[in-house]
């Protein structure tokens, strides 16, 4: 399985493994509805174009520029950018070189350098692929490898425990000589605008889960509406003949999503095994989080 270059709330990573065994045998056309990381667009089995979407403009030009950049033209501008903001290289040197270890992780060490490095990609003033880099390294050596503008189009992630390490550099190289073979196209819109009528497609939905409280659900981002929007897309999808999978939960932390039960009763619902650890999406004693693949086939 391939892993994305980025960590993503919600990523389906560790899900593929019963995902992917669900999906339809055949299709002409995958539509990625929600790409997010796009791990599941660059692990389906099928070679056949891919149409991917995401409302997050800023994802959507990240991913576009590590499908056309060679990997290693990215890795050697970030470390280019690691000695200009002395940001730690615990790959090269290891944790003790900077009187830290991995449980505490190297916030402390890199907190000044990723805030002058932040401010001067807020700035506005960087090229196109210069932004790019600065926005991948911010990433990287951000909370999470969260990518989170504030209202204002700012970036506003705090530096993070980890770094440009090895397992980031691999993660890289994989995912874009991956993404570079598949006949993929992005687009920065948001799921309304997707026709439903993309002949023999199987579309794929990934939303932001009504009822948890993931960092994209924060502000109020995903609502009522927006479920019961999608919900509706999903039915159009339904009735032009097109296949559909929806990743979601039906109950999470002691809540129920009535809408999507209510509305699940019409398909077939797959409940799926996961425990996200330390994640959020389980805590203890708070109760089951039902994770589940709801298709129409």
């Amino acid at each position: 399985m391939i892993k994305s270059f980025i960590n993503y709330p919600g990523g389906k990573y560790r899900l593929l493994s019963q995902i992917l065994p669900l999906f339809p045998l055949a299709y002409d056309n995958f539509v990625d509805m929600f790409v997010g990381s796009a791990v599941v667009s660059a692990n389906i089995p099928l070679d056949v174009p891919i149409f991917a979407y995401d409302l997050d403009r800023k994802l959507i030009e990240l991913l576009k520029f590590v499908q056309r950049v060679p990997a290693e033209y990215i890795i050697m501008n970030v470390e280019k950018l690691i000695k200009k903001y002395n940001l730690s290289d615990t790959g090269s040197n290891g944790y003790h070189f900077y009187g830290l270890d991995s449980a505490n992780g190297v916030s402390s060490v890199n907190k000044p350098g990723f805030n002058l490095m932040r401010q001067d990609y807020n700035d506005g003033v960087l090229h196109h692929i210069e932004a790019e880099i600065y926005l991948y390294t911010l990433v990287v050596f951000g909370f999470n490898n969260q990518i989170r503008f504030n209202h204002q189009g700012n970036f506003n992630n705090p530096t993070g425990k980890r770094d440009f390490n090895t397992n980031m550099r691999t993660k890289l190289i994989y995912f874009s000589n991956r993404i570079k073979e598949m006949n993929i196209k992005f687009y920065a819109e948001d799921f309304n605008a997707i026709p439903e009528t993309i002949n023999n497609s199987f579309y794929y939905a990934d939303p932001p889960y009504l009822i948890t409280t993931a960092v994209y659900n924060e502000n109020g981002g995903w609502n009522n509406y927006n479920e019961r929007r999608l919900l509706k897309k999903l039915d159009l999808i339904n009735e032009s003949g097109n296949m559909f999978a929806l990743s979601n939960v039906l109950t999470s932390k002691n809540r129920t999503n009535k809408i999507l039960l209510d509305w699940s009763q019409n398909y077939n619902i797959h409940h799926l095994n996961m425990e996200y650890g330390n994640s959020n999406y389980q805590t203890f004693n708070s109760g089951i989080t039902d994770e589940v693949l709801i298709t129409n086939y």
